[in-house]
């Protein structure tokens, strides 16, 4: 696969993973997780054994589709083989890839689950458990189902843990879970922290879909992948910009799952440049030709900005992350900046420099009716 020199992430995980020790790891996006816990998983396997040996579970269908990918590319060179359980497919498929002796499952916890339930889905053999985006994962929308499926295995399995961002709550459960987990936190020196240029553009709520158009007007080299809140929103929001006359797919949690499938091989095929997508794209997502990530409107907490701006500047590459806020948008985003522990600079629509003060909540939301609305300037936004 023309990779010789592992990342600070592997060379850390694939001694101890390889040792049979539980794991928790915390790297940025981009770092090379996957083989990170993919490697020392293919080694934990049998071949010759046609049970399921390895389980790891990922909160979103896509994330299951590319994990699955890279672990099937391997599987290949060694005799393993993998199958994929995630939910809007139909189960037949799904059984008779287990039927044949997969020892690799890769898959989203309510269709594992179901699995699980039908005894098409065996875990008595298993070895390997991961869970990947831990902190997704162990939060309380996947909690009880994460919990079912972790009673059904072996107490002798080995447990690893890793995502982009670790809250501290994440070691609390994970003490349930885990025995004795080395804990990794893969330092980000210079050169390894991704290239990711920041701007924060100051808009008249009003004006946002207008600054929006102005940048996507830009020339660009690579892709460009837009954030909303809400799968109505954001589905919104595509209609507008195709009505416009942009080449954009959409990708939210309403769509079936062959429209989640056709939307993103559009989008890294390259025959649509525009990705408009909910925080289903936010983690995982690895499209190499992504250089702009937009954030029209806020994420709920600063762990989902770092997971939606790291779908630029991944494996070396530079990116922007360019976010748009509005006077009503700043308790919110102020939250953000203090949880980040750091300012991003800001910007005018118009490209100037706008200062950055502290700002109490009450002081931000007294500010949004004082705001003079700003003209939005045909100018070239400066990023």
């Amino acid at each position: 696969m023309t990779i010789d020199t592992p990342t600070p992430i592997q060379e850390q995980a694939i001694p101890l993973l390889l040792a049979g020790r539980d794991v928790i790891g915390q790297a940025y996006t981009g770092s090379g997780k996957t083989l990170a816990f993919g490697l020392p998983l293919m080694e934990r396997c049998d071949p010759h054994q046609r049970q399921v040996q390895a389980l790891v579970l990922t909160p979103t269908r896509e994330l299951a589709r590319q994990v699955g990918g890279v672990l099937a590319e391997l599987g290949r060179r060694v005799g393993l083989n993998v199958a994929l359980l995630y939910g809007g497919r139909a189960f037949g498929p799904q059984e008779t890839m287990l039927n044949r002796g997969a020892q690799i499952v890769v898959g989203t916890p309510g269709r594992v689950l179901d699995h699980l339930r039908r005894r098409t889905l065996r875990l008595e053999q298993l070895r390997m458990l991961v869970l990947d985006e831990a902190d997704e994962m162990l939060d309380l929308g996947f909690a009880p189902d994460v919990e079912r499926i972790l009673a059904m295995t072996p107490r002798s399995r080995q447990t690893a843990l890793f995502s982009a961002t670790t809250p501290p709550w994440v070691h609390t459960i994970a003490a349930r879970h885990l025995v004795e987990p080395a804990v990794i936190t893969s330092a980000v020196s210079e050169e390894a922290e991704p290239d990711i240029d920041h701007v924060v553009i100051e808009v008249w709520q009003g004006d946002k879909f207008q600054v929006l158009r102005q940048l996507l007007d830009e020339s660009t080299d690579g892709a460009t992948l837009v954030f909303g809140r809400t799968k109505h929103g954001v589905r919104n929001l595509g209609r507008r910009l195709e009505v416009a006359g942009y080449r954009v797919a959409v990708l939210q949690g309403n769509l079936s799952q062959e429209e989640r499938d056709r939307a993103l091989d559009r989008f890294r095929s390259g025959r649509v440049p525009i990705l408009v997508a909910t925080n289903v794209a936010a983690r995982g997502l690895d499209v190499l030709s992504i250089e702009r990530v937009i954030n029209y409107e806020l994420p709920e907490t600063a762990d989902l900005f770092t997971h939606r701006v790291g779908r630029t500047g991944r494996m070396g590459r530079s990116g922007r992350a360019i976010t748009l806020i509005s006077a009503a948008d700043l308790p919110k985003w102020h939250e953000i900046e203090r949880d980040l522990g750091r300012r991003l600079p800001r910007v005018s629509p118009t490209g100037e420099a706008v200062p950055v003060q502290p700002v109490s909540a009450p002081a931000a939301r007294r500010a949004v009716g004082g705001w003079r609305r700003r003209r939005w300037s045909r100018a070239r936004v400066s990023a």
